[in-house]
């Protein structure tokens, strides 16, 4: 990193330059598949001076690019400029040779390029195709996009806007332009929208097959959720072949969100994925295949990463599924009341905003989801509610987290007259302090005497307050008397912040009486201070072994700092394996063994990005910032404490790696005491197993895996006792049996065996069926454990001829039971929460297989 650092400014390299760029646009999402060229992944194609070639050169090579090398019409192209660039359009019709009337001048918010509201700026031009010249000359407008695409923007960059909004010119002039890979592949060949090109249409085409539908004939409402599917679809195997990952933040969930638009669209469509065990499978890896053989030629990285993605567009295909069908089975219910409400009240229909919150907030159903849903039956959705919900919902939570009340009981701010409170713990663990504020269950009170808990506001602190991740310290506070004789002793247990920068120490009165006003002695436990500064050091080094091992793209979704452990969450779709979880060891540990001297600076936010110190996302940082570096290393924005020096760590240990939501990961680990303290814990446990038994530590996996191995041969034994007992009983029922049908005489038997668990009541009705022989049908149930059901139905091949299944027949009798099940024609397996309703379930199945075979039969 200190070499980034240093290298930031450097000199150009070139003075110009051509791009392919590919651009990701979500801020307008709705109007995909709306307008003929609207999309979330385009490529960008363009040429750039830098105080070389300008406005002349440019001109007249984007003409010679489009009517020379990629032929398009001179007659077709429109031009158009900036109200006052007199030298552009002096140039497009002397130099070029445009007519007069195909050159229009337009204002400032159509052709004025402005990097902010202070910078670099200047006019720009642009060429139009038009798609149908027959419309004439009169009253052309070249917004109009039935007739119109503009597909090539110039920017002359020649001013600077200053401070005051006058603009002085340039001393280096500037060339950038854009032309659209997607918007010039539709002129060419001639399709109506870009959609229809062939970096798209194929992925249509796929999505239209796998709906049976075709796209010439469907209706445009179908026509857009095929254009939504491969646009999407698109946009999203590229962000993942780049290794953003969908999550619930920052840029995967922009993954995750048009992951979901594609899921509901294909699902809307009638498209299904692979069945198994019926069970619905997901369908976006089929169509992603074909982005997948689209991209050979243009990227290979896409091809060799495939089973990654394909992988990962399953997994959050069939979470956002049961997602999906949860919420809305209850929008449904919420739409049918907003419409039925308008009918009464005569009203615009609306859908509440604490009604999309519950959506939201319970069931974990997206609010951009509702809003289209709801357009799409013409109801609105109240968002200021669902806004104020929100904020309801983030004031509890803190509530929730702050036991401390800013307000007195008479409605008085507390913190009127209290000052933020002064950290220096940065330099020292303890200093002298005046007591500001007392508060007991969240009262001001002016003193609090031996054995009460507290919640004391000091004028400054070298108590670290929780944040960034990091605990907030422990200690004590003393206030002495007389010859320094303590007078009282406070012993801090947690810190936090509140309104800003004031300090709440939370703690309980151990020795006499505390007051309002009384100079104390603040002092931080030195012993488990050091603990969180080495485990928050170990956390820089941990997401820099990340990063550097597994990929860049890894970014941090939380963390904890606490005296004993370590916790790090970050946005990685799958579990590491234990090799990459040593290599990490191992890394971590050698920086550890450099013994490197961290560095510490504040300095303004822009340059600590431009140094490449790395930011937490949504994260809120002010002007100016504190980074902490371990050099060549690490860099991060920071402010809480840390080691001096890596050696301090000693010692860094991966305790656990499991994922905690989709796409995202988390590592626990140790270091320093805290990992003295983990190998002692182990060690103990370890004495003790040897003791138990009897053998050495070196021993212990094998004789676990012997003891084991005689668990399972005894389950065995077990299992197979069941199992002849089943069939005993089975042998005892059998007589039970009885005919049903007149021109075919059918077996049937429909019996209860107690308390026989499921695998055993499958050997019993397979065991049923070879003795009664075909044609007969077997359905069988149990109640094995407390709360549980088991059910079989079992049918010969004459039965199954007669169009009955298996399969078919247990689910709804499953159903009696709470519970559910199917499977083969022949042969079906089902289950249930409610024992007490299997005789009367039972009962059902026996009065629907006479019923169904006595009319097969008759």
């Amino acid at each position: 990193m200190a070499k980034i650092l240093h290298e930031s400014i450097i000199p150009r390299q070139v003075p110009r330059a051509t791009t392919s760029q590919r651009c990701i646009r979500t801020n307008d999402v709705e109007n995909v598949g709306r307008t003929a060229r609207h999309h979330t992944f385009f490529e960008m194609l363009g040429n750039f001076s830098f105080g070389d070639y300008f406005k002349k050169e440019a001109i007249q090579w984007s003409w010679e690019l489009s009517t020379v090398e990629f032929g398009l019409p001179p007659e077709r192209l429109w031009i158009s400029v900036y109200e006052d660039d007199d030298e552009a359009f002096e140039i497009w019709h002397n130099e070029v040779g445009v007519p007069v009337e195909r050159i229009k001048r337009m204002g400032e918010d159509d052709n004025f390029w402005m990097s902010g509201a202070t910078g670099p700026c200047g006019p720009c031009s642009e060429i139009y195709y038009d798609f149908h010249p027959q419309r004439g000359y009169v009253d052309v407008d070249l917004g109009d996009d039935t007739r119109f695409i503009e597909f090539y923007n110039l920017v002359f960059m020649e001013y600077n806007k200053k401070d005051d909004g006058t603009l002085e010119p340039l001393k280096q002039k500037n060339i950038d332009t854009g032309l659209g890979l997607e918007r010039m592949a539709c002129i060419l060949q001639k399709v109506p929208n870009n959609y229809e090109t062939d970096l798209i249409y194929p992925i249509i085409e796929k999505a239209s097959e796998l709906a049976n539908i075709s796209y010439a004939l469907a209706d445009e409402q179908t026509k857009l959720k095929l254009k939504v599917v491969g646009d999407h679809l698109r946009a999203i195997v590229y962000l993942v072949s780049d290794g953003v990952l969908p999550s619930n933040i920052g840029r995967g969930y922009v993954v995750r969100r048009l992951i979901r638009r594609v899921v509901r669209a294909g699902r809307s469509l009638g498209i299904k994925g692979e069945v198994k065990e019926n069970l619905e499978g997901a369908f976006l890896p089929a169509i992603a295949e074909k982005v997948v053989e689209l991209s050979t030629h243009i990227d290979s990285d896409v091809k060799i990463k495939a089973p990654r993605i394909l992988e990962e567009l399953k997994k959050e295909e069939l979470q956002f599924v049961r997602t999906l069908e949860r919420g809305e089975i209850l929008l449904e219910k919420m739409l049918a009341d907003a419409l039925s409400n308008v009918q009464k009240s005569g009203t615009m229909p609306c859908l509440s905003g604490k009604d999309t919150f519950l959506l939201y907030d319970t069931f974990g159903f997206p609010v951009e989801l509702t809003t289209e849903i709801a357009e799409e039956h013409g109801v609105t959705v109240d968002m200021n509610g669902f806004d104020q919900e929100m904020e309801n919902q983030r004031c509890l939570s803190r509530a929730a987290h702050n036991v401390v009340k800013l307000e007195a009981e008479d409605g008085a701010s507390l913190t009127r007259n209290i000052d933020e409170t002064e950290f220096v713990g940065y330099d020292s663990l303890s200093t002298r302090a005046v007591v500001e504020s007392l508060m007991v269950n969240g009262s001001p009170v002016v003193q609090v005497s031996e054995g009460n808990d507290v919640e004391v506001l000091l004028n400054r602190t070298p108590f670290y307050a929780e944040s960034g991740g990091q605990i907030g310290d422990n200690g004590f506070l003393y206030v002495t008397g007389g010859e320094n004789q303590q007078t009282a002793v406070v012993e801090i247990k947690d810190v936090q912040k509140s309104l800003g920068d004031i300090f709440v120490h939370k703690g309980t009165i151990r020795e006499g009486v505390l007051e309002v006003g009384r100079e104390v002695e603040a002092a931080v436990d030195a012993k488990l201070r050091q603990r969180a500064k080495v485990h928050h050091t170990a956390t820089h080094l941990l997401q820099a072994a990340l990063k550097k091992l597994i990929g860049q793209e890894i970014s941090q979704a939380g963390s904890l700092v606490a005296f004993d452990r370590l916790r790090f969450d970050f946005n990685y779709g799958h579990a590491l394996t234990d090799t990459q979880l040593e290599d990490i060891e191992q890394l971590i540990n050698g920086w550890i063994g450099a013994a490197t001297f961290l560095e510490t600076k504040v300095m303004p936010l822009k340059d600590a990005k431009e140094a490449g110190a790395i930011a937490m996302f949504g994260e809120k940082y002010g002007e100016q910032v504190r980074v902490v570096e371990v050099p060549g290393v690490s860099m991060e924005l920071c402010g809480g404490t840390h080691v001096r020096n890596t050696s301090e760590i000693r010692v860094f240990k991966i305790i656990s790696e499991q994922g905690i939501a989709s796409g995202v990961r988390r590592i626990e680990a140790v270091a320093g005491e805290a990992f003295i303290e983990y190998i002692n814990a182990r060690e103990y446990h370890m004495k003790n197993l040897c003791s138990m038994l009897k053998v050495k530590a070196e021993e212990v996996t094998t004789r676990v895996e012997k003891l084991l191995e005689e668990l399972r041969m005894s389950r065995n034994e077990v299992a197979n006792l069941r199992t002849k007992a089943a069939v005993y009983k089975a042998l005892m029922i059998g007589s039970k049996a009885f005919e049903v049908g007149t021109s075919q005489k059918i077996r049937v038997l429909v019996e209860s065996l107690d308390d026989v668990d499921a695998d055993s009541l499958k050997v019993a009705a397979e065991h049923l069926i070879d003795t009664l022989q075909d044609p007969a049908a077997v359905i069988l149930g149990s109640c094995p454990d407390e709360g549980k059901v088991s059910l079989v139905a079992a049918f010969t091949p004459a039965v199954v001829d007669l169009g009955i299944q298996a399969g078919k027949f247990i689910g709804p009798i499953a159903k009696l039971c709470g519970g559910g099940g199917g499977g083969r024609p022949n042969f079906a397996q089902a289950g249930g929460r409610k024992p007490e309703n299997l005789p009367s379930a039972l009962g059902r199945a026996r009065e629907e297989i006479v019923s169904i075979l006595s009319e097969k039969a008759s």
